[in-house]
């Protein structure tokens, strides 16, 4: 054998190496990932009763945004005839056709004007409680089930870490007596989800619950100039 066949024997040496190499590797792959996926659904199988709640919670929360988010858009919607309107209809002594104008128009707003227009005739401050009363009505009302996604977004990161302190337990419980690695990962795998989705679920009902109180405000802001805006037709002159 001269330098030159075995130069190349070993290259064919070398290349079935590496090809054995690479298929033992992509044999591997799938192996390693099947084992991943038993420990996530073992990690899951044992702390369902915490992910469930949280799951269902997340779905609550979005439910609450939307359902929300709908009611107040509509109540922050712009009318921009509807106040010039009011007035004609008030200088006019058109009451009637301001009462219905207000019943037509869907939002807090209208709400708020047909109770004053009801109450023209009567003393200036009956007329401004009358408002007053109305508008907290109708704040109570945006306001509805706020709280429900404000205490979505304080429970569910302690709910995560409920999960974790009893993943830690499980660890700990693993540790007694003979045991290997392998019996560590349930424990500390459900920890680790468990305040992961715990985390998740409260951070997006948190920045929810601040979108919506966003709002809340744009429009409780609108009712007030509105209903000062309505006095001042009262009681300007011509009246």
């Amino acid at each position: 054998m001269n330098i030159l066949d075995f130069v190349f024997l070993q290259d064919a040496v070398d290349l079935t190496g590496a090809l054995s190499d690479t298929v033992g590797g992509a044999n591997a792959e799938p192996a390693k990932t099947i084992k991943i996926g038993k420990i996530l659904w073992d990690a899951f199988e044992s702390s369902w009763y915490i992910l469930i709640p949280l799951l269902l919670m997340s779905l609550y929360a979005v439910f609450i945004f939307v359902e929300r988010f709908m009611a107040l858009k509509r109540a922050n919607k712009e009318e921009k005839e509807f106040m010039l309107k009011i007035k004609d209809y008030v200088h006019d002594g058109k009451l009637d056709a301001a009462k219905t104008l207000c019943e037509s128009t869907d939002n807090p707003i209208a709400r708020m004007v047909e109770k004053g227009v009801a109450r023209i005739g009567k003393p200036m401050s009956d007329i401004a409680v009358s408002i007053e009363n109305v508008g907290k009505l109708e704040i109570y009302k945006l306001e509805n089930k706020l709280s429900a996604l404000a205490t979505i977004s304080g429970v569910a990161p302690m709910l995560g870490f409920l999960g974790t302190v009893l993943g830690m337990i499980v660890v700990f419980n693993s540790m007694s007596g003979n045991f290997k690695i392998e019996d560590l990962s349930g424990g500390i795998m459900m920890a680790m989800i468990t305040t992961v989705a715990g985390l998740i679920v409260g951070i997006l009902a948190y920045v929810m619950y601040n979108m919506l109180v966003a709002r809340v405000g744009k429009a409780v802001q609108n009712m007030e100039a509105t209903s000062i805006e309505f006095i001042d037709i009262l009681e300007a002159p011509g009246k």
